[in-house]
């Protein structure tokens, strides 16, 4: 179906003019245009944080930055993607760490060369609250530096933005790590789950899995049990699946 004039708006991919629907998302409109995407896709829902892209509004001056899967074009926009952010990685042993401030100081001592200026938080497409977060690990709050980081989706926009240079990231992950190990028991079922792993116990299922028709896997995919978010005794009526199904 034809597009009226009225539907359509004008946006600039990597320097290019192209007109596109204006209900699409980012990414749908470079596809609607040719782009055909291998990488910097991912799950498409928001969720991933591959797709990370800048753009500016003709006539603007702000740079934004947003995921491609889930922001509208609008008209105007000049658009690009930004494939990947090198942020700082560390290598570290679970079971040889313990203390949280000592290990953030080993590792990312550049966080605390934050200057608390809030850009961090402006750059996240996910409205995060990443200075915050940061500023709890400064202080020794680490539970609430969890809390505030777990929504992050790594896109790296945070890192691209931050004149102190630090790996928001990777160091909330570390932080999250540590503090989930350190103090909170381990799930009873999740324990039993891994065991069972260790055993053996879904090899076959696995196998079986892998050998079958995306169809079939589809069908079963829409049959699994969805968690409540308030969990209460909720406790799963098949804990085997998908073996009830096979």
């Amino acid at each position: 179906m034809t597009q009226s004039k009225d539907e359509m708006v004008t946006i600039y991919i990597l320097g290019k003019r192209h007109n596109v629907p204006k209900t699409l998302t980012i990414q749908k409109a470079m596809e609607y245009v040719g782009y055909r995407f291998v990488r910097n896709c991912g799950c498409r829902g928001g969720v991933y944080g591959a797709c990370l892209t800048y753009y500016r509004i003709r006539g603007e001056y702000k740079l934004r930055n947003a995921l491609a899967c889930q922001a509208s074009v609008e008209e105007g926009m000049e658009v690009s993607q930004i494939p990947f952010i090198p942020a700082k990685r560390s290598l570290y042993d679970l079971e040889e760490v313990s203390d949280i401030e000592e290990t953030v100081k080993k590792y990312f001592l550049e966080v605390f060369r934050c200057l608390a200026c809030n850009t961090c938080t402006k750059a996240c497409p996910q409205d995060i609250e990443v200075m915050d977060y940061i500023q709890a690990i400064i202080r020794g709050d680490y539970q609430e530096a969890s809390e505030l980081s777990f929504p992050c989706i790594m896109c790296g926009g945070c890192v691209a933005r931050c004149p102190a240079e630090i790996s928001q990231p990777n160091v909330s992950v570390l932080v999250r790590r540590v503090f989930v190990r350190n103090n909170l028991p381990a799930l009873e079922n999740i324990s039993r789950l891994v065991e069972e792993v260790k055993e053996g116990k879904f090899n076959q299922i696995i196998d079986e899995l892998v050998e079958m028709e995306i169809e079939k896997l589809k069908e079963i995919y829409s049959q699994r049990e969805q968690e409540p978010l308030e969990k209460k005794d909720w406790k799963p009526q098949h804990p085997d699946f998908p073996a009830n199904l096979l």
